[in-house]
C-alpha cells in the first residue's frame, strides 16, 4: 500500500496502458472512483467497476484504437509539492484536446467543468 494514491493510480494506469492490458486493478477509495468516473465521462477508459470478491479494488477496462485514448498522464501536485490554482490560472491542456483533473471544493472535476463553476483547487493530474 502506498500513501499516495493519486500516483498509485496514474502509475498503474501508465503501465497497464504501455502493455496493452485490458483490464488494471486499482486500490478503492472516494478519490480514485471519481477520478474513474471523471475519465469514463471524457472517454478515455471504456468502464470501471467495484470487483465483488476484492471490494478494496475497482477494475478499470482501458481502450486502445479507439479515437480518445489515454496517451499520456501526468502527475502535477505531488504530496511534497501541491499545485494549487485559482480561477483564473486554470490550465488549458494541449489546447483543450487534453484534462486536468482538480480536487476542488465542490468535489473532483475536469478543468472546463471548473471553468464553468468559477473555483480553483488542486491540479492533480493532466491527461491526454
Amino acid at each position: 500500500m502506498t500513501s499516495d494514491r493519486v500516483g498509485d493510480m496514474i502509475t498503474r494506469l501508465r503501465n497497464a496502458n504501455l502493455v496493452k492490458t485490458k483490464y488494471v486493478l486499482i486500490p478503492k477509495t472516494k478519490l480514485t472512483l471519481e477520478m474513474a468516473r471523471i475519465l469514463v465521462q471524457e472517454g478515455f477508459i471504456e468502464n470501471f467497476e467495484e470487483i465483488k470478491p476484492l471490494p478494496l479494488y475497482i477494475r478499470i477496462g482501458l481502450k486502445y484504437k479507439e479515437k480518445k485514448h489515454i496517451t499520456k498522464l501526468i502527475r502535477i501536485s505531488k504530496p511534497g509539492l501541491r499545485v494549487y490554482v485559482n480561477r483564473n490560472e486554470i490550465p488549458r491542456v494541449l489546447g483543450g484536446i487534453g484534462i486536468a483533473i482538480l480536487s476542488t471544493s465542490q468535489g473532483i472535476m475536469t478543468d472546463r467543468e471548473a471553468r464553468v463553476q468559477k473555483i480553483g483547487g488542486e491540479v492533480l493530474c493532466y491527461v491526454w
